[in-house]
C-alpha cells in the first residue's frame, strides 16, 4: 500500500472529533461492563442478546452499526460473520464474550471482551489472554511503530506462545465518525503503513486449538495513557 493509499485509508469524515471518538469509546466500555454484569448461568444466548440490546437502548445508544453479539460456550469459537448455534445455555462454569458497536451521536464505538462465570481455570486464562494479547500488540505498535500487517503477525505469535490460535478472520478495521465504510473498508492486518491512533480497532479472537472454546477482546488503538 503506497503512501497516498495509506493516507486515504486514514481519512476521516466531516464530523470527526477526538472528543467524540473518545466519548463513543467510553460509552462502549461502560455498556460492555453493564451487559456482563447481567449475564448469569442458565441464560439462553438469544435472551442475553436481547438483554444487551436493551442495555444499549437504556443508555441512549439506540443505533448500532453492526449486530449486537453475546456468545456463550461453544459459540465463542465462531467468527462474527458466522451465526451462533441456536439455544446455547450458559453453564454454571462457562465462558462468554460480548461484541457491540454502538453509535454515540456521530461517532462509532466498537468494543468487546470475554468473561467467565463460576470456576474454570482454562476458560479464565483464555479470557485474560485475549486482553493480554491485545495490550501486547498495542504496545508493540506504540514502541516499535509496526505496520498493521506486522501488528497482526506479532499478535499471532503472542497467541501461539500462550497456547492459542488467533482467528485470522477478525483482522481489525477502521473506525471513525459514522460510517467508516464510506472511507475505508480494508482490514488493519492488510494495512502496510504504521496505523495512527484513534483510527483503528484491534480485534483479538483466540481459540483453543481443538476449537471447543474461545475468547474475544477488541478496542480502539490508543497509547498507554488511555488505559491507565
Amino acid at each position: 500500500m503506497h503512501n497516498q493509499t495509506a493516507n486515504d485509508a486514514e481519512r476521516v469524515g466531516p464530523a470527526f472529533s477526538v472528543d467524540g471518538m473518545l466519548a463513543a469509546r467510553n460509552r462502549t466500555r461502560q455498556a460492555i461492563a453493564a451487559i456482563a454484569a447481567r449475564v448469569q448461568s442458565g441464560m439462553v444466548e438469544e435472551d442475553a442478546v436481547a438483554m444487551a440490546t436493551q442495555v444499549l437502548i437504556d443508555a441512549g445508544l439506540t443505533l448500532s452499526w453492526h449486530p449486537t453479539r453475546v456468545r456463550f460456550g461453544r459459540n465463542t469459537t465462531r467468527s462474527m460473520r458466522q451465526a451462533s448455534e441456536p439455544g446455547v445455555v450458559l453453564q454454571e462454569n462457562d465462558l462468554f464474550f460480548i461484541d457491540i458497536a454502538p453509535r454515540h451521536e456521530a461517532w462509532e464505538g466498537d468494543g468487546g471482551a470475554a468473561f467467565t462465570v463460576g470456576e474454570h481455570a482454562q476458560y479464565a486464562r483464555c479470557a485474560a489472554d485475549a486482553e493480554a494479547v491485545f495490550h501486547a500488540t498495542r504496545r508493540a505498535w506504540s514502541e516499535q511503530k509496526l505496520s498493521g500487517e506486522n501488528l497482526y503477525a506479532f499478535a499471532e505469535r503472542e497467541a501461539r506462545e500462550r497456547g492459542w490460535e488467533l482467528n485470522a478472520d477478525l483482522p481489525g478495521h477502521r473506525v471513525s465518525d459514522f460510517p467508516h465504510a464510506a472511507i475505508h473498508t480494508g482490514s488493519l492486518a492488510q494495512f502496510d503503513g504504521v496505523p495512527s491512533a484513534m483510527r483503528w480497532i484491534v480485534e483479538i479472537h483466540l481459540r483453543h486449538p481443538d476449537h471447543t472454546y474461545g475468547a474475544f477482546y477488541e478496542d480502539m488503538l490508543l497509547e498507554d495513557a488511555y488505559y491507565l
